[in-house]
């Protein structure tokens, strides 16, 4: 018997409709959570969602905007932007069960705080296991059932087991990991330094400059990581360079679609959430704070922020003194 039978995915995003069905697809009872009754109540009826245009929800999927009924699953994914994670955390732990595992599926850092995912779940749900979902995906291929694996971490080895039997199928293979800190790390920075990638492309600087903002961005990640308690293996990892490299070459990659649009000169399309955006001034922050250097984040920072252009942004990195590899 499963120990995580039913799941409760709290957010009603694009994301979080593709991990219902996917639950659903390992076998489990899933409800969907939409905070929004009319929005419910449209799913439920026409089994679509339109914010994931021509993927079927999964028969074993119910869908509730009753937020207690939410809490009462066996395990909850919280899937809310980073941002507002907080407020949705804070709105749930009352109708949790002590020991409710609480699985972050949000990729950032707490403007403010400088928190991490599961640090605000921890202050917020203290009664709750909090975890942390990561890795290299896109919702419409976890919706429809394409093959895509997934790192999930929690202190508890035992705990992280459990959850991994409860969502893995044959098309959904999470990883299990106690690298908490290396999964959100990893998450994290890699939106910030996809947009990075994206101005490379659109300015068309070429297949070189694009290897060497990638590479030179993992080192970043990895120095970063390394101060904060990660460890390597999981920085280089599915979470890490494996989240990375898919977000720096795949047009469905929010982030890099954006960078793209910068890198040519026009309006990037709203609409759709851009976690980088929000991550890059945190995460220089947050760098700062550990003593640690991180030019290519500092300059997505920098031209997101208006502070500079990104031609000026460019020839502030390729003006860098040279330095040993590393």
């Amino acid at each position: 018997m499963i120990a995580h039978q039913t799941i409760s995915v709290v957010g009603a995003g694009a994301w979080g409709t593709a991990l219902a069905n996917a639950a659903a697809r390992a076998g489990r009872d899933v409800v969907l959570y939409a905070r929004d009754s009319a929005v419910a109540e449209k799913i439920s009826q026409t089994r679509e969602n339109p914010k994931l245009p021509g993927i079927q929800l999964a028969k074993a999927v119910s869908v509730t905007s009753d937020l207690a009924r939410a809490g009462q699953a066996n395990a909850v994914l919280l899937v809310t932007p980073a941002q507002s994670l907080r407020q949705a955390a804070t709105a749930l732990a009352p109708h949790l069960a002590a020991g409710t595992p609480v699985i972050v599926c949000a990729k950032g850092i707490e403007r403010g705080t400088h928190q991490f995912m599961t640090q605000i779940v921890t202050e917020v749900a203290p009664d709750a296991a909090p975890a942390i979902l990561s890795g290299p995906s896109f919702d419409v291929d976890v919706a429809r059932g394409l093959p895509t694996a997934v790192t999930l971490a929690t202190t508890d080895e035992a705990l992280a087991k459990a959850l991994v039997q409860a969502l893995g199928s044959a098309t959904f293979r999470p990883y299990h990991s106690t690298d908490v800190r290396g999964v959100e790390i990893g998450g994290a920075a890699k939106n910030v330094l996809a947009i990075a990638a994206g101005i490379v492309a659109g300015r068309k600087l070429g297949a070189s400059a694009l290897a060497a903002l990638t590479t030179r961005g993992f080192a970043e990640l990895m120095r970063l990581g390394l101060a904060c308690g990660a460890k390597s293996e999981t920085i280089a990892g599915l979470s890490g360079l494996g989240d990375l490299l898919l977000s720096c070459s795949s047009p469905q990659s929010r982030n890099f679609s954006h960078g793209i649009a910068l890198g040519k000169g026009e309006a990037p399309a709203r609409g759709k959430l851009v976690e980088g955006e929000f991550t890059a001034p945190v995460l220089i922050e947050l760098a700062a704070e550990k003593n640690i250097e991180m030019p290519v984040a500092n300059a997505v920072a920098a031209i997101l922020s208006g502070a500079l252009t990104i031609d000026e942004a460019i020839e502030t990195l390729l003006t860098r003194p040279f330095r040993a590899e590393g």
